[in-house]
């Protein structure tokens, strides 16, 4: 009997693992996983990985469980039937008509769901209950609902995971949990990136014969339902079965491995989603290595010449009252340009401009998110275990390059396409007393094409040019950040605006769109009286991928940068290793500004300047310094690497590439494994304490 009652369970828990089987193979070939892995290695990620998906399978199991939990003819009896009839019309009519019932204090679309959810039950139900004779029929169909549903939802994640994987060489992790928040802009991304109607109907496809086969398969267990001291047994095994899944998953999802690609293989995409969704800011002193707290801050702050966290800097020179414009270019890896190699001439614009300006060739990236640029820009700080604090709840009051500009009377305002809610774009930025332009400030006449992400570059373009106009006619100087979005997949624009179609979906059509949007912005700018006198700043937000054979693969962090100012800034290159979070410091001290600092970057030009970059995921953090980089990791895990610098034919400061070499713990630099520590813990103790609000 009991074998019996659990083919269900075994037939969809078979499809489940050949299906997570076959994707497991794809991935050891996706083109995105540059790791080769010995025999050895291969049994090991599919050992591991089934392991994972048998524990997962039990976990998600649940709703099926209860379903023929609760499979009963007794129940429909009289005066059974009618009092549970009666009861869920009773709780539907809550629902509907008490304003505050339970589910509409909840927010958000619960109380529809629980209406629609009750509302079939009570309809089935009914049915059931009415027409006995029919009662098999019905009970068989909603059982293949059931079974369709399941099959849908296994064959619809294994898509999903393997085109996240293809994006990010990553399973699921902090992204797919924005991805689920913010369904609009992600469904719409979906929507122009990927062929969405072929694609459904292959899920469905597939779903549907499955389906049927399990169906007639395992149809005959409804004919006859167990008793209750059988419900019992049975839903003690499972119970038990659930409690060894979660001990087993405990100890497998710490199994490590040689590189990223085989951790991530062997995965499983639902327990990390989960880890994701509960730890949006990890705790650094629960997680990672620590040192006494003064020694800490003692080692990060003799970097500068005043060693304290409130510092003054002190200009010498007049202070200069010029407007800035700070330029976030979305996605733009330095690979992209001719100058790090590129032969494709997808930056024609950025080039030219880059051989006028002040380049930072050497400079990397905090992050591989937007709102990671946006923080390293805006705070100056190293990035932080976790989300962004963009998106952290104690996102206000910060000591921001804004807030200098706006205790020095100029107009700040922050300027994106897209609607800014997203990311916490607009708490933050509103929160840090920057005014906002986004897409709600557009008029229809305004926008001549748009996409999930916003408004093409080139609108947004047009619309900062009239923004700017406006500020400088209240003769105040402005600081103005602009946030691109057209670089950004599906990579949708303009036809006829540069040699790549606007539908072709192209990543590189995207980069060359936003040098073309770029190139108009600059032309426009120069017509107007306030040109002149304005600061430039133009600098990636991160790059295109991240996805590497280690933790930080540091060229997927190298992104291109420059400050140009016609007749005021000095072309020339700066080659030694520096951060996004220098940038906004360098830039007050070539404008002489005299502020009291809590940036925690530096002006690359202060004779206290040590060349030094971090570079993080939301969970690894690292220091690249003296050809070496350091990465700390949950729990407690220090790992170094030798960077030995790739030939070839550029200059070393435009050559991107270097191998990664592991260095074993007898040849490890202690005081840059201290120096790493002291940044990071730090960081994340001030943030804890506020110290770096205003």
């Amino acid at each position: 009997m009991f074998i019996q009652k659990m083919k269900p369970f075994l037939y969809l828990g078979s499809f489940y693992l050949i299906v997570s089987l076959l994707l497991r193979i794809i991935f050891l070939f996706d083109p995105i996983t540059t790791a080769d892995f010995g025999f050895f290695e291969i049994m090991k990620i599919f050992a591991v990985g089934f392991i994972n998906d048998f524990f997962v399978f039990i976990l998600v199991c649940p709703f099926l469980a209860l379903y023929f939990l609760f499979l009963s003819d007794s129940k429909y009896r009289t005066p059974y039937g009618q009092s549970i009839l009666g009861l869920l019309a009773v709780f539907f009519l809550y629902i509907l008509l008490i304003p505050n019932n339970i589910f509409r204090q909840y927010g958000g679309p619960v109380a529809e769901i629980a209406l629609v959810f009750i509302g079939l039950k009570i309809f089935f139900f009914g049915l059931m209950f009415l027409l006995p004779e029919r009662r098999l029929m019905i009970r068989n169909t909603l059982y293949f609902m059931t079974v369709f549903l399941y099959v849908l939802l296994i064959v619809f994640n294994t898509v999903s995971e393997y085109f996240f994987y293809s994006e990010f060489g990553l399973r699921y992790n902090f992204i797919a949990v924005d991805y689920l928040i913010y369904t609009n802009e992600v469904i719409g991304n979906i929507m122009e990136s990927y062929p969405v109607v072929p694609l459904f109907l292959s899920i469905f496809a597939v779903a549907v014969p499955v389906t049927i086969v399990i169906y007639k398969k395992t149809k005959a267990e409804l004919l006859t339902l167990p008793d209750l001291k059988q419900k019992l047994i049975l839903l003690g095994s499972f119970l038990a079965l659930m409690g060894i899944s979660l001990l087993g998953l405990h100890f497998t999802t710490k199994i490590t491995a040689c590189n990223v690609f085989e951790e991530e293989i062997q995965a499983n995409g639902l327990p990390k989603f989960y880890w994701a969704f509960t730890h949006n800011e990890l705790d650094y002193f629960q997680f990672y290595p620590k040192m006494n707290q003064k020694l800490a801050e003692r080692t990060f702050l003799s970097q500068f010449s005043e060693p304290l966290l409130k510092r003054n800097i002190v200009s010498e020179k007049p202070e200069l009252r010029k407007n800035v414009v700070l330029i976030s270019v979305e996605s733009l890896s330095a690979d992209f340009m001719a100058h790090y190699g590129n032969t494709q001439k997808l930056t024609p614009f950025l080039d030219s401009l880059a051989d006028r300006s002040l380049m930072f060739t050497n400079l990397y990236a905090t992050g591989n998110r937007t709102v990671r640029g946006l923080e390293a820009l805006t705070l100056c700080i190293p990035p932080t275990a976790g989300e962004s604090i963009i998106k952290r709840e104690n996102d206000k009051n910060k000591f921001t390059t804004g807030s200098i500009f706006s205790a020095k009377g100029y107009d700040v305002k922050f300027l994106y396409g897209g609607y800014s809610y997203f990311d916490n774009m607009q708490d933050f930025f509103a929160g840090n007393g920057y005014g906002i332009v986004d897409r709600d400030n557009f008029k229809p006449e305004e926008i001549t094409f748009a996409n999930v992400w916003g408004v093409a570059d080139e609108d947004m373009a047009k619309k900062a040019i009239r923004t700017m106009n406006q500020e400088s006619r209240s003769g105040k100087p402005f600081f103005n950040h602009w946030m691109t979005v057209s670089n950004h997949r599906p990579f949708t624009y303009p036809n006829g605006r540069v040699d790549i179609p606007g539908d072709a979906k192209s990543r590189e059509g995207g980069v060359k769109y936003t040098d073309y949007a770029l190139r108009m912005f600059f032309k426009m700018a120069e017509k107007q009286a306030w040109y002149k006198n304005t600061v430039f700043i133009i600098i990636a937000d991160h790059c295109a991928s991240s996805a590497g054979n280690v933790e930080l693969p540091v060229e997927n962090y190298r992104i291109p940068a420059m400050i140009f100012s016609d007749g005021f800034i000095r072309p020339q290159k700066f080659i030694e290793t520096m951060s996004q979070i220098d940038v906004m410091p360098t830039l007050f001290g070539l404008l002489n500004f005299s502020y009291q600092s809590e940036f925690l970057g530096q002006d690359v030009f202060s004779k206290g300047f040590r060349p030094k970059a971090y570079i993080a995921t939301y969970e690894d953090l690292g220091l690249i310094k003296d050809n070496y980089l350091t990465v700390i990791s949950p729990v407690r895990k220090v790992k170094q690497y030798a960077l030995i610098q790739q030939k070839n034919k550029l200059s070393p400061g435009f050559n991107l590439y270097f191998d990664e070499k592991p260095l074993k713990n007898t040849a490890r630099n202690e005081k840059l494994i201290k120096e790493t520590i002291s940044a990071y813990q730090s960081t994340s103790f001030w943030l804890k304490k506020n110290r770096l609000n205003r």
